[in-house]
């Protein structure tokens, strides 16, 4: 690569990166991605317990920040052994050959709501990647008894599932579905600040 080609990349990349953003790491011990769907006359609710992300927050100018949130398929979690193998299985979310649902930001603005941001990205689930704009609400920061910062957020959005390939279904007798095609998607998120790293002297430990 020529020199002009290395400054022109490291120009786009730096238009890309939030200049002043701070890296908050979502914890997992006080955060939940939880779904309810429609079964006959009820409702079933889930939730998956092996998920990680990040979130860039530059507050001077929100709208520069990102967020990146993937979820480990095989954790899926409805209180029922047989049923969550069946959800693992190539019926739902074939979790072998799609060990993940990844989320990745493109844009982040501002709403009509305070404190609430339209966040747009791509989300792949079962090898289909869909790009969707969901609402996302900053819950603020504090420090935990133990000096670090934190920051928190809720997002409550509805899929549905055939977007995804995620096609199983059983047809009633008296008409209808077993289980609807939305999907009400519920995550709660408590985010640690990233302390920067601590700088080693050249050959020491």
């Amino acid at each position: 690569m020529n020199i002009k080609r290395f400054a022109a990349a490291f120009v786009l990349l730096l238009a890309s990166a939030p200049l002043f953003a701070d890296t908050y790491v979502v914890d997992k011990n006080h955060s939940e991605a939880t779904f309810q769907i429609r079964h006959l006359v009820s409702k079933v609710s889930g939730k998956f317990d092996d998920f990680a992300g990040s979130i860039d927050i530059d507050e001077k100018n929100p709208a520069s920040s990102n967020v990146t949130f993937t979820i480990k398929t095989a954790s899926i979690d409805t209180g029922v052994a047989d049923r969550d193998k069946h959800l693992r299985s190539g019926d739902f979310f074939d979790a072998e050959k799609n060990p993940e649902i990844t989320f990745k930001s493109t844009a982040v603005k501002a709403s009509s709501k305070k404190n609430v941001y339209s966040v747009t990205g791509d989300l792949t689930m079962r090898g289909v990647t869909k790009r969707i704009t969901i609402p996302v609400e900053f819950l603020g920061f504090a420090k935990d008894p133990w000096g670090s910062q934190r920051a928190g957020f809720t997002l409550s959005t509805t899929l549905n599932r055939k977007d995804y390939g995620i096609n199983w279904n059983k047809a009633l007798d008296n008409g209808g579905y077993l289980l609807s095609d939305d999907v009400d998607i519920t995550v709660n998120i408590e985010a640690a600040k990233a302390k920067p790293e601590a700088k080693g002297s050249a050959g020491g430990k």
